[in-house]
């Protein structure tokens, strides 16, 4: 395989915003593809809705474009059914935590073995930039013009208490981070999850002084610290946050009861 393989390159440039962050995460999911050998037949990539759902219209593997928040539905009735194949959820925040959070909550509690990639940009881009889920606290946004009341909700330990097995965060502008992780998550045995900061400057960042992409990704670089430093800087921990074998898979848990029923039989 070559590493163009996994690109569908005559539909690029991008859809996306420029200073957008998705394509950075697309960038480094098809490289970790490439690197790891892992033939694109046997792929399933499955998108919902908003500006990251547009992915599949460039990751030339089997894709699976489906509705608003219903992303790990599919890709758990995917991967049930041919546990063989790598399955990949790519997800924004607000597909992914709003309407979609049922689903995240269960799909990390079940250790099924799926890669989910969320990509925060912490609104919702595409259709206007209303806030989401992990808007941060206080940011004006088109739905919270005098600032956002809530705090913003924690991915990482939203998956972690559910139980996933893999859970890392790292932004765009830790490239070779990003695809280390993505790397590390293709091969896990189990739920992975990888939360990915991105910008947003055409919505997020034009309401919050942060629409110069590079003065946003240096933003990224700043509220941030590696986890064993964070408690003590009171920044955005990113690098692994959970990594662990001790739980079954979902399918083969499942195939030790079809055998315990065989064996009655």
């Amino acid at each position: 395989m070559r590493i163009n393989d996994y690109i569908i390159r005559k539909r690029l440039p991008f859809f996306f915003c420029a200073g957008c962050g998705h394509g950075i995460s697309i960038k480094m999911l098809t490289e970790a593809f490439y690197e790891l050998n892992i033939p694109k037949n046997n792929i399933v990539t499955v998108t919902g809705i908003g500006c990251y759902g547009k992915a599949d219209d460039y990751i030339d593997t089997n894709t699976m474009h489906t509705v608003h928040g219903r992303a790990l539905a599919y890709a758990t009735g995917v991967k049930v059914a041919n546990p063989k194949l790598t399955v990949v959820a790519m997800m924004g925040d607000g597909d992914s935590a709003a309407i979609g959070g049922n689903h995240l909550i269960h799909a990390a509690r079940r250790n099924l073995g799926i890669t989910a990639l969320v990509s925060n940009n912490m609104n919702y881009g595409m259709t206007g930039g209303q806030y989401s889920p992990t808007t941060p606290y206080l940011s004006i946004t088109a739905t919270s013009p005098y600032g956002f009341p809530e705090r913003a909700l924690d991915l990482c330990e939203l998956v972690i208490a559910s139980g996933g097995t893999f859970v890392a965060r790292t932004t765009v502008f830790h490239t070779a981070q990003l695809k280390k992780y993505i790397k590390m998550a293709l091969q896990h045995k189990g739920f992975s999850f990888i939360e990915i900061l991105s910008p947003c400057p055409t919505q997020y960042g034009k309401n919050n002084k942060l629409s110069s992409a590079p003065k946003f990704v240096e933003h990224l670089k700043e509220i941030t610290s590696p986890v064993s430093k964070a408690k003590e800087t009171g920044k955005i921990p990113i690098g692994i946050l959970k990594e662990t074998n001790d739980v079954l898979e979902y399918n083969d848990a499942y195939m030790q009861i079809v055998n315990k029923i065989k064996e009655k039989k």
